[in-house]
């Protein structure tokens, strides 16, 4: 419903929380996944059971000279059923590495939709970046438009201390200022775009062309940080602390599924040691002969066959070889991913740290300071004692700040948003906000 609330509104009002159900609810691929799920989990059923029965049937002993099944003694019509047994556990060995293997894929979907909620986050973060930059400027841009008639009417009047290169500077801000903005219209386009990828339903290509543009709530969402009381003041975070919750991440949980399946698998290979068994009956029906006697004894046979893993070196050997190491290389590769969820960890927990320390220096200083920067250089030129040029200067730099505070902020929840990720698929013990 909430598809076609977005597909009905030309610029449909979206939180951040409802972005990322939806993306998550309309993506396709973990249905494709489920999919691949349901026929592994097929698979592992068939696995499990036997081979079907052969069943021959023939003549055997024909006479050559009139081909009469009655005239020879031997001469008999074979019906005969097989029934081979696979080598020791194989069986049950093949359906436990199919249902190890089909377990993966939960921790694929769980990885997925960690990573939607990041990719959507990002985008929905962008978007909000842009449009709120779009407003400061727009904001601005109306005050530099009344210098710029100040400086005019100044500069006409004679009497005031307005230069031409002053009127030319106000009036290049003016420009410059309309170029931002045509590069931020460009960034939340980018990102709408962007957007409407993860929300639009699959099954429905013509809600593209129908709906416009989705468009930011007006204010910055609330995060809350998994885990908050790793991130608690003078507490370090050693590996030793993160390594727990690392290993429950769907990354590693899905890698441990295979590792464990790659294990059956050499279970599996060194049942090709073990003879393979194969049970056989049959039963031979024979037409009496008035010269010889009219009845004449059916026959039946039963036997069974088995081969022998004689030469081992090049077969049996090699593929228990060939399992061991393929199940090595997925414990490296689990060890791999490990390590580059505790770096990027890391990475992400650095960049948070600097950016709160400069979140506190804009919101409690930087921002007052350069306010009342441009405040009194007004005043001054107002006053006669100050330069034009320094009120442009000091508005500027007023309105840049207060952009880079508004950076902040989004880069702040954007890399709360890729930190959690870190701890997909562990249970916090307490839920923190932030804002």
């Amino acid at each position: 419903m909430l598809a076609l609330a977005l597909a009905a509104t030309p610029a449909a009002a979206l939180d951040l929380q409802e972005a990322v159900a939806l993306a998550q609810r309309n993506d396709p691929w973990l249905q494709a996944s489920a999919w691949r799920e349901e026929a592994m989990s097929a698979q592992a059923v068939a696995a499990g059971a036997l081979p079907d029965p052969t069943v021959e049937m023939g003549f055997a002993n024909l006479p050559t000279d009139t081909f009469d099944f009655d005239q020879e003694a031997m001469t008999q019509f074979k019906v005969g059923v097989a029934q081979s047994f696979p080598r020791g556990d194989t069986r049950a060995l093949s359906q436990r590495r199919l249902d190890v293997l089909a377990e993966q894929f939960p921790h694929q979907r769980e990885e997925r939709r960690a990573r939607l909620a990041v990719d959507v986050t990002v985008t929905w973060l962008e978007a909000y970046r842009a449009r709120r930059s779009i407003s400061l400027i727009e904001q601005d841009r109306e005050l530099f438009e009344q210098l710029v008639d100040v400086a005019q009417s100044s500069y006409a009047s004679a009497m005031g201390r307005t230069r031409q290169q002053d009127l030319v500077r106000a009036q290049l801000e003016v420009t410059r200022l309309e170029d931002r903005l045509a590069v931020l219209h460009q960034r939340l386009e980018t990102a709408q775009a962007r957007l409407r990828e993860w929300l639009w339903p699959s099954g429905d290509p013509g809600g593209w062309t129908a709906a416009g543009s989705v468009s930011t709530g007006p204010e910055l969402p609330v995060l809350q940080l998994r885990h908050p009381e790793l991130f608690a003041e003078g507490e370090a975070l050693a590996p030793r602390r993160l390594a727990p919750l690392l290993d429950q991440h769907p990354v590693i949980q899905g890698l441990d599924s295979r590792i464990e399946a790659g294990s059956v698998e050499v279970q599996l290979a060194r049942q090709k040691y073990r003879p393979q068994w194969k049970v056989n009956a049959s039963y031979g029906y024979r037409e009496g002969n008035p010269h010889d006697g009219p009845d004449r004894p059916d026959f039946f046979s039963i036997g069974v066959g088995f081969d022998l893993p004689l030469f081992t070196s090049n077969l049996q050997d090699r593929e228990v070889q060939s399992a061991i190491a393929g199940t090595e290389a997925l414990r490296t590769d689990r060890t791999l991913a490990l390590r580059a969820l505790l770096a990027g960890f890391e990475a992400e927990y650095a960049r948070l740290q600097r950016l709160d320390q400069r979140r506190a220096l804009y919101q409690t200083r930087l921002l007052r300071e350069m306010e009342a920067q441009a405040e009194a250089s007004l005043s001054a030129y107002t006053s006669d004692d100050g330069d034009f040029a320094e009120v442009v200067r000091s508005r500027i730099a007023e309105l840049n700040a207060r952009i880079e505070a508004l950076d902040i902020d989004t880069e702040r929840l954007q890399t709360i948003a890729r930190l959690n990720y870190f701890f997909a698929g562990s249970d916090p013990v307490a839920q923190g906000e932030t804002s």
